[in-house]
């Protein structure tokens, strides 16, 4: 392939929703801590997080809710973190993963991006008329050298993953506990199919591993073999 082996990996309800409510002021990873019977298994996810690849992809929306605007300077890692933004980070945002980051690549469609004031070495800004996945895949394969990439934007990001056939892996971690609501982030969101002519655009699933984890989590492996 032209592009990074991909892992899909996230957190999850047992109903399929990565986030507690249809704002940005709910997060499962602002109120799974607050929530007895949730918070007690909650750091096995971050423990498995911190073994997944060293380049990640992510939204600009989803580090915003999570308070990269605001939070101080961070130490440098060793992960390259990918971020499609166009208005979400702010300049103490984009500070922040370049500290955070040994390369920081944002893409975006927004020309007047504050990042574009910004002179960092590690800052890497791959503009777009619109929003291409297989595009900026191939780039970060060809240009920076990535050759697995995670995968951890939200519902409507990671539906445009799938349909464009660019998830290779799924990790999920499933936290015990209900959501609902329509309107709440699920696992895969964007635009549904209407016909039998696009059941092509499903990605099959083979399971590779299931564990059974503390405090009623589960961890579901899985590679997409169509």
């Amino acid at each position: 392939m032209n592009r990074p082996l991909t892992t899909l990996f996230m957190l999850m309800s047992v109903d399929g929703k990565i986030s507690t409510g249809a704002t940005d002021e709910l997060d499962v990873d602002l109120d799974f801590p607050k929530l007895k019977g949730l918070k007690e298994g909650l750091h096995q996810y971050y423990e498995i997080e911190q073994t997944t690849d060293l380049w990640c992809l992510n939204s600009g929306r989803v580090q915003a809710k999570l308070g990269v605007n605001q939070r101080p300077m961070p130490q440098k890692t060793p992960v390259s973190f990918v971020i499609i933004d166009n208005r979400h980070l702010t300049l103490q945002g984009i500070r922040y993963f370049c500290a955070l980051s040994k390369e920081f690549v944002l893409v975006t469609t927004n020309r007047q991006h504050p990042a574009f004031t910004l002179q960092e070495t590690n800052l890497h800004i791959l503009q777009q008329h619109e929003l291409d996945l297989s595009a900026i895949f191939k780039t970060l394969y060809t240009d920076y050298g990535c050759q697995r990439l995670t995968i951890q934007t939200g519902g409507t990001l990671n539906g445009l993953c799938l349909r464009e056939k660019l998830i290779d892996y799924v990790d999920i971690v499933v936290a015990p506990v209900l959501i609902g609501g329509k309107d709440t982030a699920t696992l895969i969101d964007g635009t549904s199919l209407m016909s039998t002519k696009e059941l092509s655009h499903l990605g099959i699933l083979k399971l590779l591993h299931c564990e059974v984890l503390e405090d009623s989590y589960l961890r579901l492996s899985y590679q997409v073999i169509s």
